[in-house]
């Protein structure tokens, strides 16, 4: 009976322990994204992060549905997200009810930033300068991590 014990007890252990990388991964839905840019910005000088604001049509846009299916509900984009990133997004929907507030605070910021098409992907560094704009990215989310690596290890 002990020796049953014991091989169950490692079994658990063995079983237990192979997970231990998804334990630690970052569950997508936990990813906090801002609605307001100077919210970010002081976030992300307290920790230290780059700022990706997404300007999205997330209810009609197709490339938007897209980028966020392959690449911002990923755990491998999350992890990254977590780490590195305050997330904003900015959305421009026809479908779903938003103040009029939000509306007009998110067409001043798409003036601003001078956002011209859907999704627009707009990089900040921690104090809230420009650094490059994107969109979507063939290649899922490694290489859309890659991709923005690229703009942040430039300045």
């Amino acid at each position: 009976m002990k020796k049953a014990f014991i091989a169950l007890f490692l079994i658990f252990f063995a079983a237990s322990s192979g997970c231990a990388s998804d334990v630690d991964a970052k569950d997508p839905n936990d990813l906090v994204w801002h609605t307001k840019l100077e919210d970010a910005v002081k976030i992300a000088q307290k920790e230290d992060k780059n700022i990706l604001v997404n300007f999205t049509g997330s209810d009609w846009c197709v490339w938007c549905k897209r980028l966020s299916k392959e690449v911002f509900t990923q755990k491998s984009f999350a992890n990254y997200a977590n780490e590195e990133l305050v997330l904003v997004k900015l959305d421009f929907p026809r479908s779903i009810q938003q103040t009029m507030e939000t509306k007009k605070y998110n067409e001043m910021q798409a003036y601003k930033y001078g956002i011209r098409g859907f999704p627009t992907i707009v990089l900040l560094n921690e104090e809230g300068n420009l650094v490059g704009k994107t969109g979507y990215q063939a290649g899922g989310p490694d290489n859309y991590v890659k991709h923005l690596e690229a703009y942040f290890t430039r300045n």
